[in-house]
């Protein structure tokens, strides 16, 4: 049954990323590199529970099963979902500030492996990791909410009612991922690895792919009034 599951997430993947290749044909005022980050992100996670279903993604540690590939999956595409999230906050800026993108990135790359560390922890030392981990997604969520959603209110009032939309979106699901984790037979161990297993099988979908559709939908609108803005300027 886990191996089925990991499959099928596989294909959803598979699907999504084919899914934004369709639509950068036709990017509607959208930069491509936009579409880029939204086809990667579901390729590298599909690849990486791929692992899982073939059997090799995961191993045995104090009688637990640690999904180490969920790591490998995490460290890569949350990142890329965060510089989505603030390129669509900068979309109308001709210069990114690349260190507001630079610390939002180091926090979440800080936030995972802490989180991996965290699941190879016993006693005191696992909620230790964990703790830290917890820490830095409150600096992530003060970086979206704060100065991120500034930038995107002060460029125009549709793209900041899309962010605020799209980083809603993002922080409910990034606050259910800790829940799961520490419930689950990494932390608590009050609900059993196959409701941990389906858990994050269901959230990275709409995390991961069904973000990038609400992100770019909203975007793909703004792009079209953009050009018809221009049109008319002519």
């Amino acid at each position: 049954m886990i191996y089925t599951l990991h499959w099928v997430y596989f294909i959803i993947m598979a699907a999504g990323a084919v899914y934004f290749y369709v639509l950068s044909r036709n990017p509607q005022g959208v930069p491509r590199y936009e579409y880029v980050i939204a086809i990667f992100i579901p390729c590298w996670s599909g690849a990486a529970y791929l692992s899982i279903a073939l059997g090799q993604g995961f191993l045995e540690s104090n009688e637990r099963v640690i999904y180490f590939a969920r790591y490998l999956d995490w460290v890569v595409t949350t990142p890329l979902l965060l510089l989505a999230l603030a390129l669509t906050a900068m979309f109308y800026k001709k210069e990114k500030d690349k260190a507001l993108i630079g610390s939002l990135i180091g926090a979440d790359m800080f936030m995972i492996l802490t989180g991996l560390i965290a699941d190879f922890s016993t006693g005191a030392q696992k909620y230790i990791w964990y703790s830290l981990g917890v820490l830095a997604l409150l600096i992530i969520l003060y970086i979206i909410w704060y100065p991120l959603r500034n930038i995107a209110k002060s460029s125009d009032k549709q793209l900041g009612k899309h962010y605020t939309h799209t980083a809603l979106y993002l922080t409910a699901f990034w606050f259910t991922y800790p829940t799961v984790w520490l419930l689950g037979p990494s932390g608590l161990g009050l609900t059993q690895d196959g409701v941990e297993v389906l858990a994050f099988i269901i959230l990275p979908i709409f995390s991961k792919v069904g973000f990038s559709i609400l992100d770019l939908g909203g975007l793909r609108k703004l792009g079209l009034q953009k050009d018809k803005s221009r049109t008319v300027q002519m």
